[in-house]
């Protein structure tokens, strides 16, 4: 099934596209630097695959966005989601 409106659903296959032509380790690059600009996690994979062409990052780096960032240690103390419920509370 797929999400949301327009229901799109992700490909099955686990491994990245052939056109993907960049490494695991540049993705990863890519992503603390975004993280230390104070992106969350979906804004990263917005840039990556709007900028860099990346379409799913677990299929480039067999690892999904946050825990890329939990291994480096710049994972957010409080869940995105949760933010940003607790943000439009207070506002």
């Amino acid at each position: 099934h797929g999400k949301g409106m327009s229901s799109s659903a992700l490909p099955y296959r686990r491994k990245p596209p052939a056109w993907v032509k960049m490494k695991t380790e540049d993705v990863c690059d890519h992503i603390c630097k975004l993280a230390k600009k104070g992106l969350t996690p979906s804004q990263i994979g917005v840039t990556l695959r709007d900028s860099f062409g990346i379409p799913q990052v677990r299929t480039v780096t067999g690892n999904k966005i946050l825990r890329i960032l939990k291994t480096n240690g710049l994972a957010p103390t409080l869940p995105e989601d949760m933010y940003f419920l607790i943000k439009k509370a207070v506002s």
